[in-house]
């Protein structure tokens, strides 16, 4: 039987949004952390944030996603949000630090990220079905 998506809440002064994740290794590592609350950081136009959380890299994860992707970034324990081009970029991609697991998709539009501000506070939770 397929499962719904698991949803999540990102919380930061200037707004919120929800994501849905597919049933991953990595997305039932993230959940068994949560609530978790962290410092946003920004790279370009890409939010992300230690999560506290170490998993290993999927053997589908990618570099080049499409903007409101969430990915998880190995390398440095965190979630990663692009809605746009980061500093490695080629073009209008958005090209992430390195291989990150792919977990979902943020609801609705990604471009609401760009109300994070570098070292604003930020919340993940699961929304209750």
């Amino acid at each position: 039987m397929q499962t719904q998506p698991t949803q999540i809440r990102i919380s930061w002064p200037a707004g919120h949004l929800t994501a849905s994740l597919h049933d991953t290794p990595t997305t039932q590592a993230l959940i068994k952390a949560l609530p978790l609350a962290s410092t946003a950081r920004t790279w370009g136009e890409e939010v992300y944030f230690d999560t506290g959380v170490a998993v290993s890299r999927e053997t589908d994860a990618r570099q080049v996603v499409e903007p409101g992707t969430v990915a998880f970034w190995t390398d440095g324990d965190a979630l990663a949000l692009p809605y746009g081009p980061t500093p490695v970029s080629r073009g209008d991609e958005c090209r992430l630090a390195g291989p990150c697991n792919i977990l979902g998709r943020v609801d609705g539009d990604p471009r609401l990220l760009a109300s994070v501000h570098d070292g604003d506070p930020i919340r993940v939770e699961v929304v209750d079905a």
